[in-house]
């Protein structure tokens, strides 16, 4: 007699919003006019897996924003600057608000190191495991001050207590989530593919979800294929391939496809998971 395997994968889905940034759309669509400006949510998802609870990126690092002396030093223009959403820090202020302690995160992994997603890894380090594409952790690590002049901060990952688990392409990174490298907005950015539990699978809603993170930023990059305004060492054309790559795997799954900071869909998402999910 046959036996079903039991494939774990993720239990439930918690977006985070981990602040704003006040920017020019063309940060997030090639070519976009230049008197086009945007808030768009700076994000994080909280996954849980039988192991613990997992976190996809990290936001900002609040030192940089708080001190004055550090937040020009690090955000001059006028154009682009963080929005915190809270006083305290927004991991743990969004923890809080659900009842997740901080240390009941076992493992983080980041998409890319911009300054808006990896700030947060000081309060990981020595403590988890922190899972990121190798060829993004040395393209941090190296031509100082050249991927600084790329919004890639060297202060918020040179920490020699951060337990890299680093990546050479695709990776899993816990059961049911899946690392895939969408390289081009920074040389090592990846996005994530999310399988749910057989617990919690059926019904309406999909078994899985397909986060892009940069790779897409906003529901038009991925609707009208239109190149990223962020980009390292490519042509912008050249970010429109991973968004294909990325549409094709979502399609081919029956996944949705999530854009990383679209300021109507992050919301939107937030209470589709809020509603599907709960929280604990």
């Amino acid at each position: 007699m046959a036996t079903l395997v039991h494939r774990s994968g993720v239990r439930r889905i918690i977006l985070l919003t981990l602040g704003w940034e006040d920017l020019p759309k063309s940060v997030s669509v090639h070519g976009a006019p230049a008197d086009q400006s945007m808030r768009e949510p700076v994000p994080g998802v909280l996954l849980q897996t039988d192991g613990g609870w997992v976190l996809l990126d990290t936001g900002f690092n609040t030192a940089l924003i708080r001190d004055p002396h550090l937040r020009r030093r690090f955000y001059p223009s006028v154009e682009y600057q963080p929005v915190l959403p809270g006083p305290g820090e927004p991991i743990e202020e969004s923890l809080a608000e659900i009842g997740v302690d901080v240390d009941d995160i076992h493992l983080v992994a980041v998409s890319h190191l911009h300054t808006d997603h990896a700030g947060g890894l000081k309060l990981f380090a020595g403590r988890v495991p922190v899972h990121a594409q190798r060829r993004e952790l040395e393209y941090g690590l190296s031509n100082h001050p050249e991927p600084e002049r790329h919004a890639i901060f060297r202060v918020d990952f040179d920490d020699p207590n951060i337990d890299w688990q680093l990546a050479d392409g695709e990776s899993d990174v816990a059961p049911g989530i899946t690392a895939v490298p969408t390289y081009g907005h920074t040389p090592g950015h990846q996005s994530f593919v999310v399988e749910l539990d057989q617990s919690v699978t059926g019904g309406d809603g999909p078994n899985g979800y397909v986060f892009a993170f940069d790779a897409a930023d906003l529901t038009e990059n991925i609707e009208h294929e239109l190149a990223i305004g962020g980009f390292v060492d490519v042509e912008p054309e050249e970010t429109i391939e991973p968004i294909r790559r990325l549409k094709k795997l979502a399609a081919d799954k029956g996944y949705p496809l999530i854009p990383g900071h679209d300021p109507h869909v992050w919301p939107e998402m937030t209470q589709h998971f809020h509603h599907r999910f709960g929280v604990p």
